[in-house]
């Protein structure tokens, strides 16, 4: 706008000084009114706080996975050192055998098995398969504490 000269004091203002300050005004208008609906909007807020909950949750659920891993491939090495050579041939040989005998019973359980049995069972092999190395350990471990209770049983 520019400045009014004294002859302009009496003279109305012209159709264009008037609607720049009503858009201007118009333009803060809008941004107020789309800050309030957003701060009204409590579905749109609850959606963006449930995906951030749920991507930290995913965060942590990978973290507390990688370690639960770390840990057992750590325990089951502090097993493997820990026990001795000849406990370890004889757990190796057992596990041969269960190995074999498991074969033969899942070959006879597969040939007369319907099939939804059939499908349940691959789900839990292929869970097994997934978790291999807890399993190992926790085999392992219960092993070595059977062998020794034996040991102490036929002292």
């Amino acid at each position: 706008m520019s400045t009014p000269s004294q002859d302009d004091k009496d003279a109305a203002p012209t159709p264009e000084e008037l609607r720049e300050p009503v858009e201007h005004t118009r333009e803060e208008l809008g941004q107020t009114v789309e800050a309030l609906a957003a701060k009204a909007d409590v579905k749109a807020q609850a959606k963006e706080k449930a995906a951030e909950i749920k991507e930290h949750a995913a965060g942590k659920a990978t973290l507390v996975s990688d370690q639960i891993r770390d840990k057992a491939a750590h325990a089951s090495q502090l097993v493997k050192d820990k026990t001795p050579d000849p406990v370890l041939d004889k757990a190796a040989q057992a596990a041969t055998q269960v190995r074999e005998a498991a074969a033969r019973a899942g070959q006879l359980a597969a040939d007369k098995a319907p099939d939804p049995v059939r499908e349940k069972a691959e789900s839990a092999v292929t869970m097994a398969k997934a978790y291999r190395t807890p399993l190992i350990a926790a085999a392992a471990v219960l092993l070595v504490f059977l062998l020794v209770r034996r040991s102490r049983r036929c002292r």
